[in-house]
């Protein structure tokens, strides 16, 4: 984790959010009223449509949430909600902030108003001495690994197997709920030129052509395909492949949607667990990730 940044580079990143936010057509303020959080717990309902028993996220802890100090922002299109973002503070002597949960509704879906959302939330957390924000995503879903990786610049941290249990909502119903956590270092050097527009995506092509092995792909019918990797394996790139549409799949094959989970499960995790680092992304559907020679007699 990098130190706090000096003045200067905190000017810099709250110009930086401001520029997405322009470009994506958006203002982005800090939610204060009870008005704003029943807006923002109104459009998290929207997009997740969950059992009216198990909300996203409720008025009353988004009142003491940020009573408390923590962080809740929207993204108006005019008077108009479209994006909404809360976090929360980790132990104070690691300067960390946990990003709850982050949604945009489908009426402003391909402007990148999650993207201004996201450098609006590191512009405030660098300005309170900030240096990481961690989240989960769903590592299944390609455009979450692509945003989170590549056009924010965080590091995949850890593997969580079924992490929230079982979710009750349209779009995470039916399946265990593993969660990639990733860590923001939100000054490194990734995450300065991530959000100054400068992306390195990952190409699996140019890996392969450098050796790498894919341990996971798709088969013809769709379906993963597992390989080998052992203490005699010669690579220290490996390629993990992830479905086109699991959202689609999980509608239109669930039992190939849950063959992916478990396939992804047991590429992701124990590479992760043994100091293995996912160094990339390819936005045709790969995670790319640097072995340590040690971890090659635990690995798949």
């Amino acid at each position: 984790m990098t130190a706090p940044a000096p003045g200067g580079e905190i000017a810099l990143a709250a110009a930086a959010a401001d520029a997405a936010a322009a470009a994506a057509g958006v203002r982005i303020k800090e939610l204060t009223e009870l008005a704003d959080f029943e807006e923002a717990c109104r459009l998290f309902e929207e997009i997740w449509r969950p059992s009216p028993s198990n909300p996203p996220l409720t008025l009353e802890l988004m009142r003491a949430l940020t009573k408390a100090g923590n962080y809740a922002a929207g993204a108006y299109d005019g008077s108009r909600l479209e994006g909404a973002c809360v976090g929360f503070f980790g132990p104070p002597s690691e300067h960390a902030m946990h990003s709850h949960i982050a949604g945009v509704s489908a009426a402003a879906g391909g402007r990148s108003v999650g993207y201004a959302m996201k450098l609006h939330q590191r512009a405030w957390a660098l300005r309170r001495q900030v240096a990481e924000i961690a989240w989960t995503f769903d590592p299944l879903i390609r455009r979450n690994a692509y945003f989170n990786l590549v056009k924010l610049g965080a590091r995949a941290a850890e593997y969580l197997p079924n992490f929230y249990g079982g979710m009750h909502d349209s779009i995470n119903a039916g399946t265990e709920s593993d969660r990639l956590l990733v860590s923001w270092d939100l000054w490194s050097p990734e995450a300065t030129a991530a959000c100054a527009g400068r992306f390195s995506p990952a190409s699996a092509a140019a890996e392969r052509s450098r050796g790498a092995r894919a341990v996971l792909s798709a088969g013809a019918d769709g379906w993963p395909v597992s390989g080998t990797f052992g203490a005699d394996s010669p690579e220290s790139v490996l390629l993990v492949a992830v479905p086109a549409d699991i959202e689609g799949l999980r509608e239109s094959d669930p039992a190939c949607a849950a063959a992916w989970r478990g396939a992804v499960r047991d590429a992701l995790q124990p590479l992760l667990a043994c100091g293995g680092m996912v160094t990339g992304f390819d936005k045709a559907g790969w995670y790319v990730v640097e072995v340590p020679d040690t971890q090659k007699e635990e690995s798949p």
